[in-house]
């Protein structure tokens, strides 16, 4: 294949999910890239290769990733292809918003951390704050 036509296309959709699958449940467990890279052998600029998408991970090394991140394999195609149209149903923006928003490394912290928070005050105030910032960053 022309190298110029595989980098104008850029990588895969379903290589993209499944990175970002790799990644959310990685530091979903705490783990560092270098910590998972030594549990499957390889190279953590390899893991970050495979989490952006833009090296595709082989059927044996996601059975791997799989075991070192204790999730099964079909987990990293969760939620893949449910954007596709289905009769009677349509995801709205604000739902892919918030799933897009989840699959990021801030987005996995936040809702990681937001729960923790027992005070029901302190979160209405952190709730607030952060539409105070979303309102002066659309002005």
């Amino acid at each position: 294949m022309d190298d110029n036509l595989k980098a104008e296309r850029g990588p895969n959709p379903v290589d993209l999910h499944v990175g970002a699958r790799v990644r959310m449940r990685r530091k979903f467990l705490g783990m560092s890239q270098e910590g998972l890279a030594e549990t499957i052998a390889l190279t953590f600029q390899q893991v970050q290769k495979y989490e952006r998408g833009s090296n595709r991970i082989s059927a044996s090394k996601l059975y791997e990733i799989s075991k070192a991140l204790k999730a099964p394999v079909a987990y990293f195609f969760e939620g893949y292809g449910e954007n596709e149209a289905v009769e009677g149903f349509s995801e709205s923006e604000s739902e892919q918003f918030v799933h897009g928003f989840l699959m990021t490394t801030e987005g996995i912290e936040l809702a990681e951390a937001f729960p923790r928070i027992k005070n029901a005050k302190h979160r209405r105030r952190i709730l607030e704050l952060v539409r105070a910032l979303a309102e002066d960053d659309d002005a």
